[in-house]
């Protein structure tokens, strides 16, 4: 770690000046992510490099005086997996942000990481193609970061997560050294898979400095259904008998009593109070009509009220625009600190369920919303922040909450990443070997642990 003035003048000094910054008003900026309960110093520097060339001068010359890198996208990270420990420097890959290929005939584009991803989503479908995985953050999170978390979204429940899209990784090691992973071919098992490994590993073995993604032929304009229940245990009911009907549909949403009514208080939608939960829908197969009729009637069959079909794309984005504003509605409550868990799909209700009780103990608002069709919810708690008791029952709600995910054969995290924010879980959800495994591998790229130090393994895992 940079101890005196004088290393860090050496270290800045060997970099070219236009891709490196100390000035404190810059660097503040690049410190944390927008995670909550996580910890965070200032970096000492940051660097913006503009090539892989630049990335690898950078991490050799860190590398050679053994200073932390913690790499960055846009910082629209959740989990603590950009913030910075003290004495290091932050990587920034925003500059990086050329599409530098688009093979139609092959339907493969690659990218640098700092591409936006909507961005990348409204090129390709020019070309009639489409990137599927859409982060909640599409609009302003990145492609590289979106690989390093194995981002997900509202379309994994047909198309998947970003690692499924991920063909081909070109990275920088802790040391410098450039190495290209994967292929360009629909299949490969040459050797491990190093591809998916990097993917997910949240900047801890390697920084990921361009990615070969595979993509799709543009779909159909989906169908869109929302349907209400007046118990949620009607919604999980309705969930599992779509699910083992063999129904894979291109979105399958839920948002709870307390989402629903902190977006009908903001929007005016008119959704109404004695919803418990509402289901969001859309199929984009040739054979949509006739799916959300099978949609429809396992809704009705268990408990829906109201349901509204619509094929018409204006009319289907107003009403995808309750799922949208189920964030920015609760954000509107208080302070917030939005958890990350997955179950199986037929534990859903099991889970909302509990986090009602949680809410009930702890005494705090708790939203619920997310992907019912693959089992990754989004409890939000509401919390005041300039209140210790409040600010500690936060943390012993989310706590239980990502508890009772576990006891239901879940999972911490779905999309966001460990980070910094689950570390601390990563040793409930893992049995030792495994936590051996991971360490052996993280000592395998990073020797000498520089590379984002304190995401995902603790120090003394």
């Amino acid at each position: 770690m940079i101890t005196d003035s004088t290393a860090l003048d050496r270290l800045i000094d060997s970099l070219p000046a236009q891709i490196i910054t100390t000035d404190p008003d810059v660097v503040a900026t690049y410190a944390a992510d927008q995670s909550q309960f996580t910890d965070r110093a200032l970096p000492v520097a940051v660097a913006m490099p503009r090539t892989t060339e630049e990335v690898a001068a950078c991490v050799r010359v860190a590398h050679a005086h053994g200073v932390a890198i913690v790499p960055r996208g846009a910082g629209s990270g959740l989990s603590g997996g950009a913030n910075t420990p003290a004495d290091a420097i932050v990587l920034s890959l925003h500059r990086m942000t050329a599409i530098r290929e688009l093979d139609t005939d092959n339907r493969i584009v690659v990218v640098e990481p700092g591409v936006i991803t909507a961005e990348l989503r409204n090129y390709v479908s020019k070309a009639g193609l489409y990137y599927p995985p859409d982060p909640g953050s599409v609009e302003f999170c990145t492609i590289g970061g979106n690989v390093a978390t194995n981002a997900g979204g509202m379309c994994c429940v047909k198309y998947g997560v970003t690692g499924d899209f991920v063909l081909a990784l070109e990275c920088v090691l802790a040391d410098g050294r450039i190495v290209r992973t994967g292929r360009r071919t629909v299949k490969g098992t040459a050797g491990y898979d190093l591809t998916s490994l990097l993917v997910g590993s949240e900047g801890t073995l390697a920084i990921i400095t361009e990615i070969t993604l595979r993509l799709l032929p543009v779909p159909r304009q989906p169908q869109t259904l929302v349907a209400s229940f007046s118990t949620l245990d009607g919604a999980g009911k309705a969930v599992k008998a779509i699910s083992g009907a063999g129904i894979t549909p291109s979105m399958l949403e839920i948002l709870d009593r307390t989402t629903v009514k902190a977006v009908d208080d903001m929007t005016k939608m008119g959704i109404g109070d004695d919803t418990a939960a509402l289901l969001l829908i859309q199929h984009d197969g040739v054979d949509a009509p006739n799916v959300l009729a099978d949609i429809e009637q396992h809704c009705t069959s268990h408990g829906a009220g109201e349901i509204v079909v619509s094929s018409d794309p204006t009319e289907a984005e107003m009403l995808l625009e309750t799922r949208r504003q189920a964030l920015p509605a609760l954000e509107r409550l208080g302070d917030w600190l939005l958890d990350d868990v997955c179950v199986p799909c037929s534990r859903i209700t099991d889970l909302i369920a509990a986090i009602e009780q949680i809410a009930q103990q702890t005494g705090l608002t708790i939203g619920v919303f997310g992907h019912a069709g693959d089992g990754n919810l989004h409890p939000t708690v509401i919390y005041d922040k300039t209140d210790a008791v409040s600010r500690d029952a936060a943390l012993e709600a989310f706590n239980a909450i990502t508890q009772k995910a576990l006891e239901l054969g879940g999972t911490i995290t779905g999309e966001h990443g460990v980070g910094r924010l689950k570390a601390g879980w990563l040793r409930r959800e893992l049995d030792p070997v495994n936590i051996e495994v991971h360490r052996a591998i993280k000592h395998a790229f990073d020797p000498s642990g520089v590379l984002n130090p304190g995401a995902v393994l603790h120090f003394n895992d």
